[in-house]
């Protein structure tokens, strides 16, 4: 038999977690056909892996690329390392349903996924929704793809679809939640994976108010996630769900009542909270030994948010400082300068009067490094916290801070990472069986932080330099883990039959380079670019996507269906 495609000379780790083996992989129509010695058998295409390893194709699946796929089909940058899959419409947060004919509150449904994931309005002003309910929007997405798109439909968009202003007021009626009730029910029907929701307290609207996913009571959550019991499909993902679950379980308790499986943000090392994640592996121990599948997702990046003091989310919620933050540059220079407001800030941001912000540690001066600073005089400050720098001007926290800030007219730029501070502890939550890998929010907070690579960082500094697992394991966790977990039944793993989703990269080389800023969006807008080493080439659906870096042109990318969306057009 002739082969579309024959990939020699590889070390292939194949998902499942066994040992690497030398090998060939071939396929034909867009699957996994052979595996074994094949290199004189006939093909349309082969590909020499000169020894690199070729593995499942890496599975992104926590993200927010869903305005950005409708003008990027790759979802730059999670494409550059080595995902060939990718999952969006997180922590409730879809554009689909829409009132296709009214634009204002499509700017509406906008607003919520720009405030929350900080995605520049001035992008999304620019999207044009062609689509009103999930079908219609999953069957658009899938005619214009580089990588695979899998999809959840989101809390906040079904309950501002059908409440209107109301979802941000109060409880739903019992109409409502059948109303709601049907539109999940019709996104689970077209191939969605699962529904979306968040109990996270720090998700805002520009306007300082909860986004409508937070206004719903159990009773609205649990009849949503009965519509997935029902049709015995799909997953529920939960953004700030572990906060709920460490306070009276909610997440563990919804996956028991609908027999699905829960996903929730999650479980890191944090500086703010430094014994937490104890804590919360404790209670998962338990849950887990239950029978009950709600797992929290985890990140082997350190996350660091990057940030001037024109566009700064770090002291979102503080009531002196957030009204500042949305201001106008003027009216930021005019209060920084005011003895007043500085001791108002120093009260609530470093005195903590009002209690300790979701965002900050008790010293987060000590986490907050200057990037770049603008001046040369300053140029001295670059690499050094925020506390350091203070120290050496003999100046106190605030004062130091916004001087600075003035001088060089907000524009400093700075890094701040208070997540994953501690290898110790980043370890043990990696090769903790119950977590699961990624959560990059790659099309997230793009003018702030990069995500995209969390898995060439596993490999690199966790796998490589660190030691902490194998590389099957770590393969294993970045492909056939997320795969099953999110009804992916047919990729994850390089076996016959198995859709040809795969990576070819070099494991001695592996690794994110450092980041750029680049103003790829549309009307120029700025973005956090995270570059990646030693990936070698992609395949999606036996396709070559992209080679060394580059797209080679193709978009065999499709929209990813569960289980009963297949069941029902087999």
């Amino acid at each position: 038999m002739a082969y579309d495609l024959l990939i020699t000379n590889g070390r292939i780790v194949d998902g499942s977690g066994g040992p690497a083996f030398r090998g060939d992989v071939a396929v034909k129509n867009g699957r996994i056909a052979e595996i074994g010695r094949l290199a004189g058998a006939a093909a349309a295409r082969k590909v020499d892996a000169e020894g690199r390893v070729v593995a499942p194709g890496f599975i992104d699946n926590h993200c927010h690329y869903d305005a950005q796929v409708t003008w990027d089909p790759l979802c730059s940058y999670s494409c550059d390392h080595g995902a060939t899959s990718v999952i969006f419409g997180n922590c409730s947060l879809s554009l689909a349903p829409v009132h296709k004919g009214d634009r204002a509150k499509q700017r509406r449904l906008s607003e919520f996924l720009s405030y929350v994931e900080a995605i520049p309005m001035e992008v999304l002003d620019t999207l044009e929704f062609t689509w009103e309910r999930f079908p219609e929007y999953l069957d658009q997405l899938d005619r214009n793809l580089g990588v695979n798109v899998g999809n959840l439909v989101g809390h906040t968009a079904v309950r501002y679809y059908v409440m209107g202003d109301d979802c941000q007021q109060r409880t739903a009626t019992d109409d409502e939640i059948k109303q709601m009730q049907g539109l999940v029910r019709e996104a689970i029907e077209a191939g969605a994976l699962g529904l979306s929701v968040s109990r996270n307290q720090g998700h805002y609207d520009p306007q300082g108010v909860h986004i409508p996913a937070l206004w719903a009571d159990e009773k609205e959550i649990f009849a949503l996630g009965d519509v997935l019991r029902e049709m015995g499909t799909g997953l529920i993902q939960s953004g700030g769900g572990n906060g709920a679950e460490m306070k009276d379980g909610l997440m563990s308790r919804l996956s028991e009542a609908t027999g699905r499986t829960v996903v929730y943000n999650n479980l890191t090392q944090s500086a703010r909270r430094p014994d937490q994640w104890h804590q919360q592996m404790a209670r998962v121990n338990d849950t887990a030994g239950r029978g009950i599948r709600a797992f929290p997702m985890c990140t082997p990046n350190r996350i660091t948010d990057y940030f001037t003091m024109r566009n700064t989310q770090e002291f979102r919620g503080l009531p002196v400082w957030h009204p500042i933050c949305l201001s106008s540059s003027q009216e930021m220079l005019k209060a920084y300068a005011d003895p007043d407001i500085r001791k108002q800030l120093h009260a609530e941001a470093i005195d903590f009067v009002h209690g300790q912000p979701p965002g900050l540690s008790r010293t987060w001066w000590d986490y907050m490094v200057v990037q770049h600073a603008v001046l040369p005089q300053n140029r001295w400050m670059e690499g050094k916290t925020l506390g350091e720098i203070a120290a050496a001007q003999q100046k106190g926290i605030i004062d130091c801070f916004l001087d600075l800030a003035i001088e060089e007219h907000l524009d400093t730029e700075w890094l701040h990472g208070e997540i994953n501070v501690d290898d110790d502890a980043v370890a043990k939550i990696l090769t903790y069986p119950y977590a699961i890998i990624g959560l990059s929010d790659g099309g997230a907070h793009v003018q702030f932080q990069s995500g995209f690579g969390f898995s060439t960082r596993l490999l690199a500094e966790w796998v490589r330099e660190k030691q902490i697992m194998s590389l099957e394991t770590a393969v294993r966790r970045l492909t056939f883990e997320s795969a099953s977990i999110f009804g992916l039944y047919d990729r994850g793993l390089i076996q016959p039959g198995k859709v040809a989703d795969l990576t070819i990269f070099d494991p001695d080389t592996v690794k994110p380079l450092p980041l750029e800023v680049v103003h790829d969006f549309p009307t120029g807008a700025k973005r956090i670019k995270e570059p990646a080493q030693g990936i070698f080439a992609t395949f999606v659906n036996g396709e070559m996507l992209m080679k060394e870096g580059r797209h080679t042109g193709a978009l065999p990318g499709r929209v990813l269906r569960n289980t009963y969306y297949k069941a029902q057009h087999a």
